[in-house]
C-alpha cells in the first residue's frame, strides 16, 4: 500500500505484518535547524518514524511543530507530539491547523509533565483541554472539518492519531477503560511508557484482546546504560517496569551501556513474537546515539500473527 506514490507511511506500515520501530527525539535548545538534523540524521532509514517531544521535563526546547516539519523536509516521517499544558484550546486548535498545513499527519496528544518538575517551576501551566478534549478537537477537524464552534476548517487535514499508554500486569479485575476510551475518541495505534519485561507485556496483550482492544500497539523500550539509570528510571518516570533481573545483569556487565543495548535487541526480538504487538517505540533520553544501533540489531523483523 503506497502513500500516492511515495515511501508507505507510518500508517501503511501498521497495516502490515511489518515489526515497526518509532523512536523519540528531543529537540535542542537551539535556534539551528541543523542541530535537530543531527540528532535525527543518524536514525533516518531505520526508524519508521520520529516522535519529536513538545516540552518534554517541563522544560523549553526547539518548538515541536517547527521539529517535525524540520524532519519532514529531511525526508523523516514525524510523529508530532503536543502537551495541553501549555496552550489554551484556541491556541491548540491554532496547531493542529498549522500542522496540517505543514504536512504532519501523525499525532500523539499527551498531557505534558507539570512546570514544577522542571528547571523554570513558576511557569503557569494551561491545561484548558484534556488529552481526551484534544483528540476529539483532531478527530473532528479530520472528520468532520469542524472546530468545536461549528466553524467549517478548509484543506486536508488527515490526522492519525496515537494514544499514550502504561502497561500493566493486569489484576483479575482489572479492566482497560481508559485506553478504550482513547480509542473510542478516535486513536489509531499506541505508544506506551517504558515496559522491558515481555512476559508483563504477554499478560496484558492477551487482557487487551480479550476487551476487544486490536489496535496496533508500539510497546516502549530504552538501550538502557547503566544499573543506576534503570534504576532511576523505575523510581522517577511513572509507570515504568524494568525487571530485577534486567537490571541486575547490568549491574554484572563489564560493559553496562552495551549489554543494555543487547537487552534492548533480544527484547525485540522477544516482543515481535506477542500477538497485537505490531513493534517497538524506542527512548533514550540523553543517549539518543544507542538507538540507531539498537534498531540494526533487530533488522528484518515480523509481528506475531
Amino acid at each position: 500500500m503506497e502513500n500516492n506514490g511515495l515511501m508507505p507511511s507510518l500508517k501503511d506500515k501498521l497495516s502490515t505484518d511489518q515489526f515497526v520501530v518509532t523512536a523519540e527525539i528531543t529537540p535542542p535548545v537551539s535556534c539551528d535547524a541543523a542541530d535537530l538534523v543531527s540528532k535525527a540524521a543518524p536514525l533516518k532509514g531505520l526508524a519508521d518514524a520520529i516522535n519529536v517531544t513538545d516540552g518534554a521535563g517541563a522544560r523549553a526546547h526547539m518548538g515541536a511543530v517547527a521539529a517535525a516539519t524540520i524532519l519532514l523536509r529531511e525526508g523523516i516521517e514525524p510523529i508530532l507530539q503536543l502537551a495541553c499544558r501549555d496552550r489554551n484550546r484556541i491556541a491548540l486548535q491554532g496547531e493542529l491547523m498549522g500542522a496540517a498545513a505543514l504536512g504532519i499527519r501523525n499525532l500523539l496528544l499527551l498531557k505534558g509533565d507539570d512546570p514544577k518538575q522542571g528547571d523554570q517551576p513558576d511557569a503557569k501551566p494551561v491545561f484548558d483541554y484534556d488529552t481526551a478534549a484534544l483528540t476529539a478537537v483532531a478527530v473532528a477537524m479530520r472528520d468532520k472539518a469542524t472546530l468545536p464552534t461549528g466553524k467549517t476548517v478548509s484543506g486536508e487535514c488527515d490526522f492519525f492519531i496515537a494514544a499514550a499508554d502504561v502497561p500493566v500486569d493486569p489484576k483479575p479485575d482489572w479492566e482497560p477503560a481508559s485506553l478504550k476510551a482513547k480509542i473510542a475518541a478516535g486513536c489509531e495505534f499506541v505508544q506506551t511508557q517504558f515496559c522491558m519485561d515481555a512476559e508483563v507485556v504477554r499478560r496484558y496483550m492477551v487482557r487487551l484482546a480479550e476487551r476487544g482492544v486490536r489496535v496496533p500497539f508500539l510497546i516502549g523500550i530504552s538501550p538502557l546504560r547503566s544499573a543506576k539509570s534503570a534504576n532511576w528510571m523505575r523510581e522517577k518516570l511513572f509507570g515504568t517496569i524494568i525487571p530485577d533481573a534486567t537490571v541486575k545483569r547490568l549491574e554484572d556487565a563489564k560493559d553496562p551501556a552495551a549489554e543494555g543495548r543487547k537487552i534492548c535487541t533480544d527484547l525485540m526480538r522477544e516482543l515481535s513474537t506477542i500477538p497485537g504487538v505490531a513493534g517497538v517505540h524506542i527512548m533514550a533520553p540523553g543517549n539518543e546515539a544507542a538507538i540507531a544501533d539498537v534498531i540494526k540489531g533487530a533488522a528484518g523483523l515480523k509481528r506475531a500473527k
